[in-house]
């Protein structure tokens, strides 16, 4: 096995259950259960048209500016993965376009995360397969490698293993480690209803701020 050129095999990855579960929660509200110490930074923007991104990581670690590996990975990809992939964060080159998001659809594929440029993207804007990435440029990437496919990644400092759980929204993108799934989703919807009934005091006026003043109080805060 040649480090730097190799492609391994996921040993488990989150269940469709899993997937839809997660899907109707905010990302928001799963951040806030992991201890708001998760994200992948905010540089990685949506540039699709909308939806909500989540799925099981096939992950990819491309030489920034090529995408060899990349393309043997979106080969290689099963409906519903989500093609997450470390290029350094350079935007120099672009690792995907119309046409790999195009197959990408055709396949049925969950999305894209490119720590790195697309290009196309206008017409990547126009359709709903979620696509996140760092940047946007003309230039084309290279084909030459190296890469590696279904090794630990790390976006930002979030740390993704393959089979882990991806999610993004508008606020950006999260990834729930697959040990860890059932206890965030228990918080995290727990944190969710939380919020809708708190929504639903506001809406009849009966919102609690007493919070607020002893908070201040408690931090000796000079008040008139």
């Amino acid at each position: 096995m040649t480090l730097g050129f190799r492609v391994l095999q996921r040993t488990r990855q989150a269940s469709a259950d899993h997937v839809a579960r997660f899907r109707e929660l905010p990302v928001a509200n799963i951040s806030d259960s992991m201890s708001r110490m998760t994200a992948a930074g905010a540089a990685l923007r949506p540039m699709h048209r909308a939806g909500v991104l989540a799925g099981p990581a096939l992950t990819v670690k491309c030489r920034p500016g090529d995408n060899l590996m990349l393309h043997y990975a979106l080969d290689l990809a099963e409906p519903g993965d989500v093609l997450v992939v470390d290029a350094g964060g350079d935007l120099t080159n672009a690792l995907i376009g119309e046409l790999m998001t195009r197959y990408a659809e055709y396949k049925g594929l969950g999305g894209f995360v490119i720590n790195g440029a697309i290009r196309d993207s206008r017409t990547i804007s126009e359709r709903d397969l979620p696509v996140y990435a760092a940047g946007i440029t003309h230039r084309g990437p290279y084909k030459d490698g190296p890469g590696e496919i279904n090794v630990p990644v790390a976006i930002s400092g979030m740390v993704i293993e393959p089979g882990d759980l991806v999610i993004g929204d508008e606020d950006g993108l999260l990834c729930v480690p697959f040990a860890e799934l059932e206890t965030v989703y228990a918080k995290a919807k727990a944190k969710s209803d939380a919020e809708h009934q708190q929504l639903a005091e506001i809406a009849e006026g009966r919102n609690a701020r007493a919070w607020v003043l002893e908070a201040l109080r408690a931090r000796q805060c000079t008040l008139p």
